[in-house]
């Protein structure tokens, strides 16, 4: 290939800006955080963000330990090509096998992706171990960029939950909606109102609302409970931070409300899940 399609680094401190390619961030042993002036991304292990070509980003990682990153690089128009393909008829790929589209004329949603897709995470498992073999990563990177259209299939479908009759203004509303998901994600462990999140999403506080319970089944405040009891989850199991700390570090301000939220949601409290370690 004409230019190395891999980053795989290990770092306790890094600051990045500018833009690129097509991309999948990916990391390990900690986190970092993306800022694309369109979004604030939290990406740490068990996600991956996706970005478009062309998109400008900072990059921070600041965490006591190295933190491994792996980040895939796609060529341009390589996404445009497997679209092509997966939508065009054999007999129009056969009369115009290398008719090229627009780089501009797709782009996927920008957000934080599970990466344990049952198509998707073997893939990037063999790209992230694979050596040397040009002709593998190709092969590789085009079946991901494959899986990364099915599940952009699967976000479309997610946007005909949201009520707006031209497609167009469905998908705006999502990508902002999405934007502040992904704003709440980032920043869980801070003190966050409606206000700011609606903010971050460039939309109204009840706009905001009424249309995140439709898209995601449950509101931003249900959201924020589970991702900070579920960081405490991971902290009391991987630190030796006392509970109190556990609690204040993931956005609790109250040690009771804590217990009693960890409680209800684990069946036991934290105390007690931390000496018999991950029971649920």
């Amino acid at each position: 290939m004409a230019y190395l399609p891999i980053l795989h680094e290990k770092s306790k401190q890094y600051y990045w800006r500018g833009s690129g390619a097509l991309s999948i961030k990916t990391f390990r042993n900690g986190w970092a955080y993306y800022n694309t002036g369109r979004g604030h991304y939290r990406v740490e292990e068990g996600t991956y963000l996706l970005l478009n070509r062309g998109q400008e980003y900072a990059i921070t990682i600041d965490w006591e330990t190295e933190v491994e990153s792996f980040c895939v690089f796609f060529p341009e128009g390589m996404a445009e090509e497997v679209l092509r393909t997966c939508i065009t008829s054999s007999a129009a790929l056969l009369d115009n096998p290398f008719e090229q589209r627009s780089p501009s004329s797709f782009e996927f949603v920008e957000k934080t992706y599970p990466t344990d897709n049952a198509a998707l995470s073997p893939l990037l498992q063999s790209l992230r171990v694979c050596s040397g073999d040009d002709l593998w990563v190709e092969e590789l990177m085009h079946a991901i960029l494959q899986g990364l259209l099915t599940i952009h299939g699967q976000v479309c479908h997610d946007m005909r939950k949201l009520p707006a009759l031209r497609a167009s203004t469905r998908e705006e509303l999502y990508r902002r909606i999405q934007t502040g998901h992904e704003y709440m994600s980032a920043y869980f462990d801070q003190e966050i109102g409606l206000s700011d999140i609606a903010r971050a999403a460039c939309l109204s506080p009840n706009h905001f609302l009424r249309n995140y319970k439709l898209l995601f089944g449950y509101s931003p405040h249900r959201f924020i409970v589970e991702r900070r009891l579920r960081e405490a989850k991971k902290l009391l199991l991987s630190t030796n931070e006392t509970v109190t700390e556990v609690c204040m570090r993931v956005g609790f301000q109250s040690h009771g409300t804590f217990t009693n939220l960890f409680a209800r949601r684990f069946g036991v409290s934290p105390a007690v899940f931390r000496k018999k370690g991950d029971i649920e």
